[in-house]
């Protein structure tokens, strides 16, 4: 990345980014502006700015292009700290507010909303400065050419730089447009390089896979846990990804590995130990100081990774993180109808995670002083953070420090439960973070997936119910009857175009859920929309997707998602997807063309393979020795029940308790019997009757 970013710097010239780099209409002050009327919940916290904000669309472009005033647009998410700290700070200064109304169309996105909006003016933030983050501050041209971007600024900043650029932008045009074109064509190069179609789409060997592994393992912190750097994110497909290794080679690093991270994430200040589920990220190395957001698509993501790990290693713990993170979000994020809401905030009146935190004289309030407990939790009077607050977390699991405080275990868990329950309602006193309340497809895909992973890994049948509800509510307000798919849901509207994620994640949940229901009607909608996004989002060359669907309107090029970022790749999600639908319904052209999407990547993930995890476990699925798991008879849901309990990520389970409606299910009814066929590329070993018996057959 720093080798690119010099490159641009060159190509861009020293002087324009001198000019750049420093560290209202009137009326409207008082008033709302247009952006009441917008459906993000981000956009309409902006509606009381004296900023004249206009939503992405036809209006503002227009404007831009007919005053040829530059483009300032605006980045965020409802529950970006700095994003509000930055509005709190310039977006609601009358001021600032009318330098940018005079000299600029000024734009506020909601990134959850358009991430093909954000991922093109973050691409441009990476080239020009090798940073990330939101609030993404990005300068264009009227038609969208971003010449310039940034992330937070302080008030004066942020005044000094929307000046220069100004200047630059009259006294200097055609240096900001040769800035912007160059810029454009730096972003153009990664998308250029997919335009060679891979020269064979031949099976990949373990042998390839295993050195995907060696690169990976080098960068992750073994003491710790995730990758090695001064900030930690969860990452869960990382985790997963060393399970899945552990799995095919029986190589017991990858599997203490992953364990680490599970175990330090669950006892970190990540986790919330009162209400469950975990934060965004954590600001240390040591899980312990958390971005206290909490986001859908990462809990979703964690509970299927706990699921399973819970599989393999029957630890407790996870299957207690699993618990909490669900009931977490059932009473945090559960909409009415089936749906779930998208994330909370990590501000609250009070500030930044006031809501989580706790002063010694409050702790004992609550608890007493209680050395067991108030240890454990490592409370101090001083405090682990600022202004002698204490983050919640624990060094040692529940069963070390047990052994180390000479109790019983059980005994260190009944207490730990009595003061959670205890903390939790002097909690709940308090004034409870903001929900943004919009409804993702692809995040609720996500949460499907893992409430059906964990109802795999623990039997609990409620967590089936609410996999069931979810997929419902999608089906009926999200999904069309084309195929194609709505991204939002809020206030009873269904908006936006659905994106490549929305359909991979969407997909890849109808497909889990199939699994572990058997109901027909899942897979067929799984099918449905895998046949629509290769007809509308197909990268032709490439066998690969673009992210966004064919005739988009306004974007200044098509990208398509190849790399990893706060969720895996969704073109890698996607060639999953096909495989199991291909292998599912016996349709070459799908499995075939998963394989051709791997290798026209494979370059790539040889040379980044920590960027391209999902490709890296998807090269490791397609090396190993598959298979096709059928269960057919009278009590064909209770002996998946039992199945179900054991990690098989190399197997694909379809079953029936009579009807014969996939193509691996032909003649395998036997009356009065419930039997179990193990199957590769569609031959099937000799049935069983016991699952044990069954398993035996289905080796890595």
């Amino acid at each position: 990345m720093i080798k690119r970013v010099e490159k641009w710097k060159t190509l861009l010239g020293s002087s324009i980014m001198a000019l750049f780099i420093l560290s209202a209409c009137s009326g409207l002050t008082g008033k709302k502006n247009r952006l009441q009327y917008a459906s993000s919940p981000y956009l309409q916290q902006h509606a009381d700015n004296p900023v004249d904000w206009y939503e992405w669309g036809d209006e503002a472009l227009n404007k831009a292009k007919k005053e040829n005033k530059p483009l300032l647009i605006s980045i965020g998410y409802a529950s970006c700290h700095w994003c509000h700290e930055m509005e709190k700070e310039s977006f609601m200064d009358t001021a600032v507010a009318r330098i940018m109304n005079e000299k600029f169309v000024c734009i506020k996105i909601d990134r959850e909303e358009r991430p093909d909006i954000d991922n093109i003016y973050m691409n441009a933030l990476q080239l020009i400065s090798g940073n990330a983050g939101w609030p993404l501050n990005a300068f264009a041209l009227p038609d969208g050419k971003p010449f310039f971007a940034g992330t937070y600024y302080t008030n004066k900043n942020w005044k000094s730089l929307l000046q220069s650029i100004s200047k630059a932008y009259t006294t200097q045009h055609s240096l900001v447009v040769t800035q912007a074109n160059a810029l454009v064509n730096g972003m153009n190069s990664d998308e250029l390089k997919l335009i060679v179609p891979a020269a064979s789409a031949s099976k990949p060997v373990m042998q390839e896979y295993k050195i995907l592994y060696d690169s990976v393992y080098k960068k992750i912190d073994l003491h710790n846990g995730g990758l090695k750097g001064t900030q930690k994110f969860p990452t869960p497909a990382l985790t997963e990804f060393l399970l899945q290794h552990y799995y095919l080679t029986g190589d017991t690093t990858a599997l203490k590995a992953a364990t680490t991270n599970l175990n330090k994430m669950a006892l970190g200040g990540i986790y919330d130990h009162i209400g469950g589920g975990f934060a965004r990220y954590t600001t240390d190395s040591l899980w312990r100081v958390p971005h206290f957001e909490k986001m859908l698509y990462d809990n979703g993501q964690l509970i299927s990774l706990y699921a399973h790990a819970y599989q393999l290693t029957k630890n407790e713990l996870y299957k207690e993180v699993i618990t909490e993170t669900i009931g977490f979000i059932e009473k945090s994020m559960h909409a009415q109808g089936g749906g779930y809401y998208s994330s909370l905030n990590a501000d609250t009146e009070a500030g930044e995670g006031e809501y989580y935190l706790w002063k010694k004289k409050d702790w004992i309030a609550v608890l007493g002083n209680d050395p067991l407990i108030t240890d454990y939790f490592n409370v101090t009077e001083k405090g682990n953070w600022k202004n002698g607050n204490n983050i919640l977390y624990a060094v040692y699991a529940p069963a070390t420090y047990a052994m180390a405080r000479k109790i019983r275990v059980e005994e260190l868990k009944q207490q730990l439960a009595r003061a959670k329950a205890k903390l939790l309602i002097e909690r709940n006193k308090r004034k409870k973070p903001a929900v943004d309340t919009k409804i993702i497809a692809a995040w609720n895909g996500i949460l499907i997936k893992g409430y059906a992973d964990a109802y795999a890994a623990t039997g609990t049948e409620e967590y089936l119910q609410k996999a069931k509800a979810c997929a419902s509510f999608i089906e009926q307000n999200l999904l069309m009857n084309d195929g194609s798919i709505k991204r939002v849901f809020k206030d009873g509207k269904a908006t936006v175009e659905g994106f490549l994620d929305d359909y991979a994640w969407t997909a890849s949940a109808f497909i889990r859920l199939y699994e572990v229901s058997f109901d027909q009607h899942w897979m067929d909608l799984a099918q449905k929309i895998a046949a629509y996004v290769t007809k509308h989002f197909s990268h032709t060359e490439t066998n690969l997707f673009y992210y966004t669907k064919s005739g988009t309107p306004h974007l200044i090029m098509k990208k398509t998602a190849v790399t990893d970022d706060d969720l895996p790749s969704a073109n890698a999600v996607m060639a999953k997807v096909l495989y199991n639908i291909g292998t599912a319904y016996h349709d070459t052209a799908y499995t075939s063309r998963a394989h051709k999407m791997l290798a026209t990547v494979t370059p790539r993930i040889k040379k980044f393979t920590d960027y391209h995890i999902q490709w890296a476990a998807l090269t490791g699925l397609l090396a190993a020795k598959n298979y096709e798991v059928v269960v057919m008879g009278k009590d064909a849901l209770q002996a998946n029940q039992l199945l179900l309990e054991y990690y098989l990520p190399t197997s694909l389970i379809l079953g029936s308790t009579e009807k014969e409606t996939l193509p691996l299910m032909e003649q395998k009814y036997v009356a009065g019997k419930t039997m179990i066929y193990v199957c590769t590329n569609q031959l099937c070993k000799r049935p069983e009757e016991e699952v044990p018996r069954a398993i035996d057959q289905i080796k890595p």
